[in-house]
């Protein structure tokens, strides 16, 4: 019984470590897929044909990629593929109140769930980036 308890700590903190490290490298992080396919199809100046794809963020959407949202959450609406681990983000303007009981900049405050109050508490957002993601999701969701 120790020994399965054990092992699930280990399997756990490892997955955890992962994610970690996902959300809070700093750079800009991408699906694996696509990263190891850049690195087999670079160019010599260190480019591929995918790096406009990936560089494309629509305007007013910068702070989900340098606050890695898109690492997690994809917002279809607006064209960015980003992650798969989250929910899609092009109705959240519109359906974080009812999941969460909060408008969306204020859950992005203090948000009511637990994977996003480990991820807020350890990159908090500013308060100018929390504004650009609520305008940029509430116009994605109007669309």
């Amino acid at each position: 019984m120790r020994s399965n308890l054990l092992i699930f700590a280990v399997a756990f903190i490892l997955a955890f470590g992962a994610g970690y490290l996902l959300f809070h490298d700093g750079k800009k992080t991408i699906p694996n897929e696509q990263a190891s396919n850049q690195v087999e199809n670079s160019d010599e100046d260190g480019t591929s044909p995918n790096d406009a794809e990936v560089e494309a963020i629509p305007a007013g959407a910068e702070p989900l990629s340098t606050n890695s949202c898109i690492s997690c959450h994809a917002v279809k609406d607006a064209g960015i593929a980003g992650g798969n681990t989250g929910p899609d983000l092009s109705d959240a303007y519109v359906n974080v109140k009812d999941k969460h009981g909060k408008e969306l900049d204020d859950f992005l405050k203090e948000p009511t769930s637990a994977v996003m109050s480990g991820v807020i508490a350890e990159n908090p957002l500013s308060d100018e980036d929390r504004e650009q993601i609520v305008t940029f999701l509430k116009e994605t969701s109007e669309k």
